[in-house]
């Protein structure tokens, strides 16, 4: 039985969360000058395999699982494959990943696929084609009778659907009173989507898009119906940060990302949390945060090997 076709078997680790998550101050002289408070939200050491807004989105989508296998979509560096592989161990569930890129079938499988794969994922990999009907309920239907699970728990790619939302709600609620402003990159907008429903009234949540094309506010108003009904709290994307769009890490982003973590020695991940704290310092040296203002970070994801900069939602 080759690692692909793993049945896995329960962790003697369950998934045991530190929540809420740390919420630390920055000592940043790049912020201070300009009377801004900087504070980080450290997501990232929830649990060591799901961490940041991974946890928050799978939890609720575990209990309705209710043991039923895991079945699911993302690149082929993607931080939910993993978290969903490594739920799988911990609670001895079954898991499929669909791949996007039929290209990658057959070669060696990259760090992040390998973590999948050792944690009991199933992997088929599908062309680009393919994979943009995946929510197409004929092409959805036929994934999931090849894999011989047509009875499991879907998730969307990136993990943002009603449940996971109102999970990432706890995220706001962790925050009420600590912060005038809350940022965090935005992929697939569930975290977003639950964070501004979980503020309280005042506060404001801000979404920096990984991803060109402006279509991010619209994916969370969508969430939000979804799962509250309606909209939630004061909230706004930020568009201008993606750095060309998603996988796309310049010199410029590095050489940001490196200085803040050896300012604050803290892991900076390339893709989503290094554009929104070279966002929030950006907007800081434009004066959008008045004096006074105290900004809160939620650092959602740390570097993995060999991901740093292909990272997928």
């Amino acid at each position: 039985m080759s690692d692909n076709e793993r049945v896995p078997r329960p962790s003697t680790a369950a998934p045991r969360p530190r929540l809420p998550s740390p919420l630390t101050e920055a000592d940043d002289a790049r912020f201070a000058r300009h009377g801004v408070r900087l504070l980080l939200k450290r997501d990232d050491l929830i649990h060591p395999d799901l961490i940041g807004n991974k946890w928050r989105k799978l939890a609720p989508n575990l209990s309705a699982a209710r043991g039923r296998a895991l079945f699911t979509f993302g690149g082929a560096y993607s931080n939910h494959l993993r978290a969903t592989a490594a739920a799988g161990r911990l609670l001895g569930v079954p898991t499929f990943g669909v791949v996007r890129g039929q290209e990658l079938a057959g070669r060696p499988l990259n760090p992040s696929l390998s973590r999948c794969a050792a944690d009991g994922m199933r992997l088929h990999f599908i062309d680009r084609s393919t994979y943009r009907e995946k929510d197409d309920p004929r092409v959805l239907a036929a994934l999931l009778d090849d894999a011989g699970v047509p009875d499991a728990l879907v998730l969307p790619e990136g993990g943002s659907n009603a449940p996971a939302v109102r999970g990432c709600a706890d995220l706001g609620r962790e925050l009420r009173g600590r912060a005038d402003v809350v940022a965090l990159a935005a992929g697939t907008g569930g975290t977003l989507a639950g964070l501004a429903a979980g503020l309280a009234l005042g506060q404001r949540a801000l979404g920096v898009s990984v991803l060109k094309g402006g279509f991010l506010s619209a994916e969370v108003r969508a969430l939000q119906r979804a799962a509250f009904g309606g909209p939630r709290g004061d909230w706004r994307v930020e568009d201008r940060f993606h750095f060309g769009g998603y996988a796309r890490v310049p010199a410029e982003l590095v050489s940001f990302a490196t200085d803040f973590e050896q300012r604050h020695g803290l892991p900076v991940e390339h893709l989503y949390v290094a554009k929104m704290l070279y966002a929030l310092h950006a907007l800081t040296e434009a004066g959008t945060f008045p004096p006074g203002t105290t900004v809160a970070a939620v650092i959602t994801g740390a570097p993995f090997e060999g991901a740093q900069s292909s990272t997928s939602r």
